[in-house]
């Protein structure tokens, strides 16, 4: 974002004049974009799909005014077979309310992401700044991933003929960029329809497509990008 944008005072008077009581950014028009400043690195690289920024972008927006609304973090899994004793009474209460996952159809492609639409626009509702998005818009920021994805990594939950859940995860083909093979996947995102009987889906397919990353030779799982406050930060 220009510096110039950021540190405008006659932006946020303009905003105020016209009775504007809260700016907030950086966001490019919604949170299906991108938002968010990386303020703490850590000690590990950039993952594949992470926000970055220069390191001042920070400063500009505290010179200007602005205080962090929210805080996000993202965390690292490196035992992926950590056993849960819940997880086998759990998976056998969801399947008797009619629930199977199965992995992404690559055959399928739009209509897959056309499943996943429906569903995140339901089950991120409730996300901070969150405003709907087009399906044709939807299709139009996801089909880029798709070459870099590995269906085995992405789930989908179904009840009655309907999606309600999946999980949509990648390798981090950033670490092949840095001639390192590539032992970690980026669980990007988690939505489950809020309805009583998926109670307990999202650690399910969590754990489930943990265990398929064991299998394909993956190490460590990233859980990208949660709000500290949200059921996924938990679950993490």
């Amino acid at each position: 974002m220009p510096k110039a944008w950021t540190t405008n005072p006659a932006a946020c008077a303009a905003l105020e004049r016209e009775g504007c009581g809260l700016a907030v950014g950086p966001l490019d028009g919604t949170t299906w974009r991108r938002y968010r400043c990386v303020t703490e690195r850590g000690v590990d690289p950039p993952f594949f799909l992470e926000p970055d920024n220069p390191d001042g972008w920070p400063i500009q927006f505290e010179d200007a005014g602005f205080a962090p609304l929210a805080r996000y973090c993202s965390t690292i899994a490196d035992r992926l077979d950590r056993p849960d004793p819940d997880l086998e009474s759990r998976a056998d209460r969801l399947a008797r309310h009619g629930v199977r996952i199965r992995p992404w159809d690559p055959a399928d492609a739009a209509e897959e992401l056309r499943r996943i639409h429906a569903v995140s626009r339901v089950g991120f509702a409730r996300n901070l700044l969150y405003t709907p998005i087009a399906e044709g818009e939807f299709l139009t920021l996801y089909r880029p991933l798709l070459p870099y994805v590995d269906p085995r990594l992405i789930l989908l939950a179904e009840r009655d003929s309907r999606t309600v859940g999946f999980i949509f995860a990648v390798p981090d083909r950033l670490q092949a960029a840095r001639g390192q093979p590539v032992d970690t996947i980026i669980v990007k995102s988690l939505a489950i329809l809020p309805e009583r009987p998926l109670a307990g889906l999202g650690g399910l397919l969590l754990a489930r497509v943990q265990a398929q990353a064991v299998e394909l030779g993956y190490r460590r799982a990233i859980h990208a990008l949660l709000h500290q406050a949200t059921a996924s930060r938990h679950l993490s």
